[in-house]
């Protein structure tokens, strides 16, 4: 049908005859020439349309609607000068139309408008339901074409250094990972169940037992949890595993494969190692995992100063084994107010919303601080002296203070810390910080549960831990760092993965640790177990959000803007109306009954 999209025109086109094929973008009368910008998935051709080219031709031109689809052959000619249109690609060219053909006339009115030259901001509901229009208006398909341009990269690079590309299971078997499964009915197994896979974490692993030495994936994965900005019920992993591989291997090989993506798809070089931070360092001072390491106002420990002075939130917080920690805004006297940081005030409400109780504050006003009573008359010089001097706060400074318990503190105070950097403008652009998280804890408790849950998943390798050690194995597993460890860009984790379990009584003690019984070991991980039994090799690797890389290399603030057709944030899809009601017979074929009224 055609022989040309629009921006592979160019002045080496003139006088030739070339077919187009597209939609029109938009139509102009201009006192008996008819412009069209005919526009295909590559970008706009303007076309022109004379009456004395015939009657039936012009006639054609005059009552074409936005969004029809058509075919045009024609000359390809030089624009004159005065009507260059330098911000396309063809834009010093014209299509002298001879022939014009509707392809599919449009019907219906539009729920918004698709050219760029009547462009709005549309709710995201009309733009999720037609989503195939959201496409045509250009942005998302080069979102998609980014996202291909990565993968393409990846499966490059790790096809170049000896990986083999596997498909694993989607019904697999329902196992605790964490989030809650997919469940699909088994028609053929009455009253059974497959699960959809919340990642190829077991597969992957017994790929390893069967000897593949390199494998990756890009997989789908799902977890039916609730949703914000960055995180879909279904979403793509780049998964990755190898065996007889160390911890420091893993790291620099995918640190390479990064750099490696962003210099196809950005051009951007990295020439120095990715940082490292242990978990606990990043914790201690920034109060969460993923730390945004572009901007300062870090956390400070205050306890040991503030703990004893005779306020009585402080002096709880301490006693309850809790925490006092500070962040520091530099000139924060002039940019923040206490209305801001009192109740009421959005500051105050960030950490609220975080889980904490509300904010303490001290101004630094020379070397006087300014906060309320019950704080300041239970402070000596020697008290101002050292909170000065770990704070690092100086004159015009404000300092935020959070007590209480210390995953509180930590997680209101880093929320508080992130709102404030980007309200004052602290985050530079086009800036990447790549930062490695290593050393995490195996385990943390489950308050509400009173048992141990693991950090990242139960099948991490503990560090430091041999078998032959069995009298103390229990207790010193749930002590013990992981071989894990994340991959974090500037606050997002872009991946994360660990060396694994490969020894079957290791990985009995650690399922015991998290609360399941043997003969619940058994039935969910009896086939992981008798694998690793028959003579597994060490392996290990990792996985990278496929959705949150693009997202992030895109500067979109959702992974929505990265998925052809995304459910919106109750996880439903918009343009199918799905999930749906299903037939009774369906449900009985199944022997499924509901029980909701309706």
């Amino acid at each position: 049908m055609r022989n040309k999209i629009c921006e592979e025109l160019n002045k080496s086109d003139i006088g030739k005859v070339v077919n187009l094929c597209g939609w029109v973008d938009r139509r102009r009368d201009h006192g008996g020439v008819i412009f069209i910008d005919l526009r295909d998935h590559s970008g706009f051709m303007q076309i022109t349309i004379n009456p004395e080219d015939g009657e039936t031709l012009f006639k054609q031109a005059e009552i074409l609607r936005n969004e029809t689809v058509i075919m045009v052959n024609g000359i390809v000619n030089e624009r004159p000068k005065d009507s260059i249109n330098k911000n396309i690609l063809t834009g010093e060219l014209e299509l002298k139309v001879k022939e014009l053909q509707i392809l599919n006339q449009i019907k219906n009115n539009l729920p918004f408008p698709i050219s760029v030259h009547d462009y709005e901001n549309t709710k995201e509901e009309l733009r999720l339901k037609y989503r195939y229009l959201d496409l045509r208006r250009g942005k998302l398909l080069k979102n998609l074409k980014t996202r291909h341009k990565i993968i393409k990269a990846v499966r490059e690079y790790l096809d170049n250094s000896g990986f083999t590309e596997v498909e694993t299971p989607l019904l697999t078997k329902s196992t605790p990972e964490g989030a809650r499964d997919f469940l699909v009915p088994a028609r053929l197994s009455n009253g059974e169940f497959f699960a959809l896979p919340q990642s190829p974490q077991l597969f992957k692993q017994l790929l390893m037992v069967g000897g593949l030495d390199k494998y990756y994936q890009i997989a789908k994965c799902f977890r039916d949890e609730d949703l914000r900005a960055d995180r879909q019920p279904e979403f793509t992993q780049l998964d990755i595993e190898m065996s007889f591989i160390s911890e420091e291997e893993i790291i620099s090989f995918n640190e390479k494969l990064i750099k490696n993506v962003w210099k196809n798809v950005l051009n951007i070089n990295f020439n120095k190692e990715f940082p490292r931070m242990t978990w606990q360092e990043a914790m201690d001072n920034y109060g969460t995992d993923r730390p945004d390491t572009r901007y300062e106002m870090l956390l400070k420990n205050l306890g040991g100063i503030l703990g004893n002075i005779g306020f009585n939130i402080f002096t709880k917080a301490i006693q309850n084994g809790g925490a006092i920690k500070s962040i520091t805004i530099k000139d924060g006297n002039t940019s923040i107010s206490n209305v801001r940081i009192k109740p009421g005030g959005d500051i105050f409400k960030v950490a609220q919303d975080a889980g904490a109780g509300g904010l303490a504050f001290i101004r630094v006003k020379g070397d006087e601080l300014e906060t309320i009573g019950a704080i300041k008359n239970n402070l000596n010089k020697d008290h101002i002296s050292n909170i000065l001097k770990i704070t690092e706060a100086k004159d015009g400074d404000l300092i935020l203070l959070g007590a209480g318990n210390t995953q509180i503190v930590n997680q209101s105070l880093d929320r508080v810390r992130q709102y404030i950097a980007k309200d004052l403008k602290l985050i530079e652009k086009d800036k990447w910080n790549f930062l490695w998280v290593t050393d995490f804890p195996m385990f943390e408790m489950n308050e509400e549960e009173k048992r141990f849950e693991a950090l990242h998943h139960p099948f991490c390798s503990p560090k430091n831990i041999k078998l032959e050690d069995s009298k103390e194995l229990k207790e010193k597993i749930e002590s013990s760092t992981a071989h894990a460890y994340d991959l974090v860009l500037n606050g997002l984790e872009l991946g994360g993965g660990s060396l694994r379990i490969h020894q079957a009584e290791m990985q009995r003690e650690v399922l015991r640790i998290v609360g399941l019984t043997d003969n619940q070991i058994n039935e969910k991980f009896g086939f992981l177990i008798e694998a690793l039994e028959m003579g597994a090799p060490p392996h290990g690797g990792i996985a990278f959000g496929v959705d949150r890389i693009t997202m992030l290399i895109l500067g979109e603030d959702s992974i929505r803007e990265t998925i052809a057709f995304p459910k919106n944030q109750q996880a439903k899809c918009l343009l199918t109306n799905a999930p749906s009601n299903v037939s009774k017979s369906q449900l009985k074929e199944l022997d499924i009954e509901i029980t909701i009224d309706e």
